[in-house]
């Protein structure tokens, strides 16, 4: 195990006020909300501590010297060339998305491909731009890959824009170069844009490499902004700055119309936040290597005591997607679990089709806390076979 830990839930609790902490009582394993037990890189943390202690609290009017930080961490990661003038301020990645989508929607309505199961939030970004979402399931027996002969079918129909989920949440899954192609061909022979969310893609797995849309999308000629945040990968969501990266001439004017209050409305501390995290390699890699660990574990577990469960394999990030269905919880086994086992999962459904039988789970906690909460579902879907405790602390996990 890496050098990274997460504290005991009872001293998160104590310590955290976000709601994974005080949304539930406490006796129920909080593994739902986005946001990870480890705590943040010192760098980091001495960086927000720093610009406060200058009272440098003010408003933004542009990225600054965010815009090289992202562009040499894009370029490191990901052999990504971006241009910083083409890169914005946004508070977080789904304040990018939206406003992103009003400046490309038609005043009145407009459609948008969503490629479900996916992240809730992007169906009510959908609404608030007053468009229509138009569902092109993911092909779940085919390694939940986007189904490129569907979405084509979508495209011609009339369809103004595609929300991007890459890496893909709830899956974990990064998309293959091959199918990011295609996705992008399609884009610029019908003429739509490609919205990609990339939060979670500096948490790409060891051998699960990332490939940015940017990246395609210069090569084939399809209109696209990339929307991505230090958020995920060094656990700032509070610090609220995100950034909006132009691929093309037609987006970067497309950009150039963001409203000016947008940058203003983005943290200054987390501005500068973001530019350290963007440094913090280390720090990074061991966060990485403890996903990957407690990932390993919990298919550990689940094959001692719930093997009937079928765990969809994450390319990058901390979030797990569960294939519940053996289970016989109905479609929404969260809310059963939440009640019966006192495990807080995310509703498969709540991600749209194909959510039906499955959660989301939560993996960046400490070890203890996965397999307690595998032994604890387990004494749910074969009580049987289960001893009933619910242990006042939680006992450490098998080392693997």
């Amino acid at each position: 195990m890496t050098g990274i830990q997460a504290r005991p839930l009872a001293d998160l609790r104590a310590r955290r006020t976000s709601i994974k902490w005080h949304r539930f009582p406490a006796d129920v394993l909080p593994m739902s909300v986005a946001e990870m037990d480890f705590e943040i890189a010192p760098p980091i943390a001495q960086t927000a501590i720093d610009h406060l202690l200058r009272s440098d609290t003010g408003y933004l009017d542009s990225p600054g010297p965010l815009a090289a930080a992202f562009a040499e961490f894009a370029l490191t990661a990901w052999a990504w060339q971006v241009d910083e003038s083409r890169v914005h301020l946004a508070t977080d990645v789904t304040v990018g998305v939206l406003e992103t989508l009003r400046l490309a929607l038609p005043n009145q309505g407009g459609r948008v491909v969503l490629t479900p199961p996916v992240y809730a939030p992007f169906y009510e970004m959908v609404g608030e731009a007053h468009a229509e979402a138009i569902d092109v399931p993911l092909r779940a027996e085919v390694d939940w890959s986007l189904d490129l002969p569907a979405i084509e079918a979508a495209f011609a129909s009339g369809v103004d824009a595609i929300l991007l989920c890459n890496p893909h949440n709830p899956t974990g899954r990064s998309h293959r170069r091959e199918s990011l192609e295609g996705l992008a061909r399609l884009a610029a022979r019908y003429d739509v844009l490609v919205v990609s969310d990339e939060v979670h893609a500096p948490l790409a797995h060891p051998g699960s490499p990332f490939v940015p849309f940017g990246v395609i999308a210069h090569e084939t000629g399809a209109r696209s902004v990339t929307v991505t945040s230090a958020s995920k990968g060094w656990n700032l969501a509070a610090l609220k700055c995100a950034v909006a990266v132009a691929n093309d001439e037609a987006t970067a004017e497309l950009l150039a119309r963001f409203p000016e209050e947008l940058a203003a409305r983005t943290s200054i501390i987390g501005l500068h936040a973001n530019i350290a995290a963007f440094s913090c390699q280390a720090w990074l890699n061991d966060t990485i290597d403890h996903i990957t660990d407690n990932y390993r574990l919990l298919v550990h577990e689940l094959s001692i005591h719930l093997p009937e469960v079928r765990v969809v394999q994450p390319d990058a990030g901390y979030l797990v997607w569960l294939d519940l269905r053996a289970l016989g919880l109905g479609d929404d086994p969260a809310a059963e679990l939440l009640t019966r086992a006192r495990v807080a999962l995310n509703s498969g459904p709540s991600f749209g089709t194909g959510g039906r039988g499955f959660a989301r789970m939560n993996i960046a906690c400490d070890p203890a806390t996965i397999g307690e909460a595998v032994r604890r579902i387990a004494a749910v879907a074969h009580p049987e076979a289960s001893e009933q405790r619910v242990p006042a602390e939680l006992e450490p996990a098998p080392a693997l």
